[in-house]
């Protein structure tokens, strides 16, 4: 697939729709708002995105480094901001990540001087390129630098560099996630109420996404990292009384069946308040939430991928695979999208109207 190399609006991106049996339809993503029915929710991840590449200096050596803030911390001393961060050495989002030169080599102890910031390495993170990082001063005046001289992470295959408003979503309200939950650039507030005018329910949660990659297949195979996320009670009332009355719960984006299904419950809901997604998602998963997942198109062997294998099997995914090939869906946070439909759907909602008609 070919990448898309600037942000767009959704009215010019596309839809490939697999159906629960495994048929593919192509549509225009502006079609989303038909495929909901009633009695379905659509569940969001409202995180804006940070500016999480911070560059800087590696002060025992004074090379020049870039740090990638990949996950927040809760193992620091109250009153401090902590992350886990990916470290690269010279170089900015033209060169491929998986051809971005190493850090010199980091030692616990070690100062990062990131603009107007301080950080110091407390520990190396079983990879040389991975760190847990405290930052000195106040946490306003720490997320105040972060503000001021941090950029949006960014890759190649995207030439000039980004705003941090070409990261957000039309969503985007909670500053938490280190990259965008991009599938949500399927959404705007004209979409959301012909969702509702279809008799379906919107709800959001927040995600603190992660990186999609490090550029190293050591580290890209232990993605996603944890992910901490917050469910509202409103959201937890919706996912519930859809299953309830046999109606759908649509996930946009993988960050959304990430927390939905982390929060599962034995009654068919979620949990209320925060968590920590930790586990990944496959073909071995039995979702127990998400119905159906809207998706940014995915390669083959990304852990994003790996995601969808647990909604459809691998002979479906290779075809729709080879379809968005063939018909030039362009792919990464900026590209088209896919609906998918889990292989359980139909059976679950059938199974449940019928045990609603039968209850006395």
């Amino acid at each position: 697939m070919t990448a898309a190399t600037e942000p767009r609006a959704g009215a010019a991106t596309r839809l490939l729709v697999v159906d629960a049996g495994g048929a593919i339809a192509h549509h225009a993503a502006s079609d989303l708002a038909g495929l909901v029915e009633p009695g379905d929710v659509v569940v969001a991840n409202d995180a804006a995105t940070l500016p999480a590449s911070l560059a800087g200096i590696h002060e025992p050596t004074g090379a020049v480094i870039e740090a990638r803030l990949a996950g927040h911390r809760t193992d620091v001393a109250p009153g401090r901001v902590g992350f886990l961060a990916v470290v690269f050495g010279a170089g900015d989002h033209r060169t491929r990540t998986e051809d971005r030169p190493m850090p010199p080599l980091l030692a616990p102890g070690d100062g990062l001087r990131l603009g107007p910031l301080a950080a110091t390495v407390d520990r190396l993170v079983d990879h040389p390129r991975l760190v847990a990082l405290t930052f000195e001063g106040a946490p306003a005046a720490v997320w105040s630098g972060i503000a001021r001289h941090g950029r949006p992470i960014q890759y190649a295959h995207v030439p000039r560099p980004l705003a941090l408003w070409d990261t957000w979503t039309r969503l985007a309200s909670v500053p938490a996630a280190f990259e965008t939950p991009s599938a949500g650039f399927v959404l705007d507030w004209a979409t959301v109420q012909r969702i509702r005018e279809r008799g379906a329910a919107f709800a959001t949660l927040t995600l603190a996404a992660g990186l999609s990659s490090t550029g190293d297949p050591l580290l890209d195979a232990r993605l996603p990292f944890d992910e901490p996320y917050r469910i509202p009670a409103a959201t937890a009332s919706l996912v519930a009384g859809a299953h309830a009355s046999g109606g759908r719960v649509i996930a946009i984006g993988t960050t959304v069946v990430r927390a939905l299904e982390d929060a599962a419950l034995a009654t068919g809901g979620v949990w209320v308040g925060d968590g920590l997604a930790t586990g990944r998602i496959g073909p071995e998963t039995r979702l127990r939430i998400a119905d159906v997942i809207v998706s940014g198109t995915h390669e083959p062997g990304t852990s994003h991928y790996e995601l969808l294998r647990a909604f459809q099997p691998d002979r479906v995914l290779a075809e729709l695979s080879r379809q968005l090939d063939a018909r030039g869906y362009l792919t990464h946070e900026f590209g088209d999208f896919v609906w998918l439909a889990g292989t359980r759907t139909g059976d679950r909602r059938i199974l449940e109207r019928s045990a609603t008609m039968a209850a006395p």
